[in-house]
């Protein structure tokens, strides 16, 4: 395990402004926003169903950001809805946005929607995903193999505590049309590829999981499970989500608690999860971190002002070196579930509620 919580990946950059900044006064140079215009930073987020992180930490954390630091701000959520997502993007360009920052649904329309804003002169920031073959002048997220990476580690914990041989998994991805989706398969294929192919486990399933929806992930487990005849003995979940659609499918089967599952983003319900057993673990992601970087970078773009974040990464489809803040994620089990409320990510009261008192209570969270 991890210890210490999360520190920015790249060295020498601080959230407390140690950046390296310097003036730009280029007017409508994509390094920044136009220092003629009052600064006005807009924000996409994706949707609220593939997971609660969106609406419940980072809307809340930005708006303290760019409260705090007093500048005009409109954040909008696109619900998954590709033609809602251009069309938002379109009227914070109308509406005077300095800097747009977006969560891409996939990089096709982020990339377009990037695209118009450089030309009229709009900066721009990717946030959480990379839109590949993009133009934003930043790339702000975790890192994301090595949140695959955990979970992985994580899966092979678990198996190994159960005293499980020879194990079946399957694998929950997250949407195809997601990088970052890509990057966690990444991770976790590093730890379990090896196994898989020295046949010390066995790999029974392999399904992305289209738009992270979860109803469709319960219903992709489901036929999964039937496939392999019930023998399945570590499902590899790339988020809570999809974590809580596969153990819903092990309930119906009285197979829960039996069954590791993995999750990502350390979600009320995902702590829940695990609290109860029928979830291993979970990868928790500082949002409020990843939320004060973005949110550090935009208001020196809207103010013309390049920062230097020591750090870049490549854009594989594009071919450039994207300038990036990549933080570290920790791996969350049932005995530092703690971590988490002391964080403050998610509450006591929203974690320890009826059933989950006790549980919470035992798990050392008062």
């Amino acid at each position: 395990m991890r210890k210490g919580f999360l520190t920015f990946a790249a060295v020498g950059l601080l959230a407390t402004g140690s950046m390296a900044a310097c003036g730009d006064n280029g007017g409508s140079d994509q390094a920044g926003g136009s220092t003629d215009k009052k600064p006005k930073i807009g924000v996409i987020l994706p949707d609220s169903k593939s997971s609660a992180r969106w609406e419940t930490a980072d809307r809340k954390y930005l708006e303290e950001a760019f409260k705090a630091a007093s500048v005009d701000y409109d954040i909008q959520n696109a619900q998954n809805d590709k033609n809602a997502f251009q069309t938002i993007a379109d009227q914070m360009i109308t509406n005077g946005v300095t800097v747009l920052m977006i969560v891409n649904l996939d990089s096709g329309t982020g990339k377009a929607v990037l695209d118009k804003a450089k030309s009229q002169g709009v900066a721009t920031i990717d946030y959480d995903r990379l839109t590949l073959g993009g133009s934003a002048q930043y790339y702000v997220s975790f890192d994301n193999e090595a949140v695959g990476k955990l979970q992985g580690e994580g899966l092979v914990k678990c198996l190994t505590d159960k005293g499980v041989k020879n194990p079946a998994i399957a694998y929950l991805n997250g949407s195809p049309t997601d990088n970052n989706a890509t990057l966690f398969k990444n991770g976790y294929d590093s730890v379990l590829k090896p196994k898989f192919d020295s046949k010390e486990y066995t790999k029974a399933a392999d399904d992305s999981v289209p738009d992270w929806d979860n109803a469709q992930a319960a219903t992709i487990f489901e036929q999964q499970l039937t496939k392999a005849g019930g023998k399945i003995d570590g499902v590899l979940s790339a988020n809570d989500g999809l974590g809580n659609a596969a153990i819903s499918v092990l309930k119906k089967n009285k197979l829960n608690g039996k069954v590791p599952v993995t999750g990502q983003d350390a979600t009320a319900e995902g702590l829940q999860n695990i609290l109860a057993g029928d979830q291993c673990m979970t990868v928790y992601k500082a949002v409020k971190k990843e939320a004060d970087a973005a949110a550090e970078l935009a208001i020196g773009l809207a103010k013309g002002e390049k920062k230097d974040t020591g750090q870049t990464v490549k854009d594989p489809e594009g071919g450039r070196d994207v300038p990036a803040v990549l933080l570290e994620p920790k791996a969350i089990y049932k005995e530092n579930v703690k971590d988490v409320v002391d964080d403050g990510y998610v509450t006591k009261d929203e974690l320890c509620k009826d059933a989950f008192a006790k549980l919470c209570t035992d798990a050392g969270i008062s």
